[in-house]
């Protein structure tokens, strides 16, 4: 369990809020609006109206108290930028700020931020590596060269235990788990016999992933 505050309370805000209020942490929101705070006072411990530009206000909130502290501004970048230099300079551990362009990134991490996010272009990764490919269900960047996809498999897998099937050997990848129904197994044994049915979650570098996904066509 982690302390965090959440300065932002728009789209992405009360999704990050709903999620982590889910997994156990302690939650303070801030925003201008008390509207957009309303929803979220169930799930935090507190909640506070606010204009997070006016140092004031940062300082009442003790910023340097929090484990993680998250800038959510998503329509003001100017706003955004100052918060996060604002919320550094009084001490913030880890101070995470959300992007939407590469140029607002290189900004915030020269001001202040010690990670910076990017929603709406990561899901947009996502789906289109989803979409564009026949065989991908879902798919986790882990970086540029490595990535997770959940796939069908090969036909000439099909009940062979993963060992028997020789993937790592002839693909260079990893298989981390298998899903079937919506039941996930994960780190299963080189004895686990695949099935047609099953979602392998394979890890590796994308284009070795990519060699399996052309077999697939």
């Amino acid at each position: 369990m982690k302390s965090i505050l959440i300065i932002g309370m728009g789209r992405f805000g009360r999704h990050l809020c709903q999620n982590l209020a889910e997994l156990g942490n302690q939650i303070m929101i801030v925003d201008q609006e008390e509207e957009n705070l309303e929803e979220m006072l169930p799930l935090v411990v507190s909640a506070k109206i606010g204009d997070c530009t006016n140092e004031n206000v940062l300082k009442s909130l003790g910023v340097a108290n929090f484990d993680l502290c998250f800038v959510c501004i998503g329509t003001n970048f100017q706003s955004s930028l100052e918060i996060t230099s604002l919320v550094k300079e009084l001490g913030g551990k880890h101070v995470i700020s959300k992007a939407n362009r590469d140029i607002h990134a290189k900004f915030l991490l020269r001001n202040g931020a010690d990670e910076v996010i990017y929603p709406d272009r990561d899901i947009a990764e996502k789906l289109a590596v989803r979409y564009s490919a026949d065989h991908v269900f879902d798919y986790i960047e882990l970086s540029d060269e490595y990535s997770i996809y959940e796939i069908p498999p090969l036909t000439q897998w099909v009940g062979k235990s993963l060992k028997e099937s020789g993937i790592r050997n002839s693909y260079h990848i990893n298989i981390l788990g298998t899903k079937t129904d919506g039941k996930t197994n994960l780190m299963p044994s080189a004895d686990y016999v695949i099935r047609a049915e099953d979602h392998l979650l394979a890890i590796g570098r994308k284009q070795d992933i990519e060699k399996i996904l052309k077999v697939m066509k």
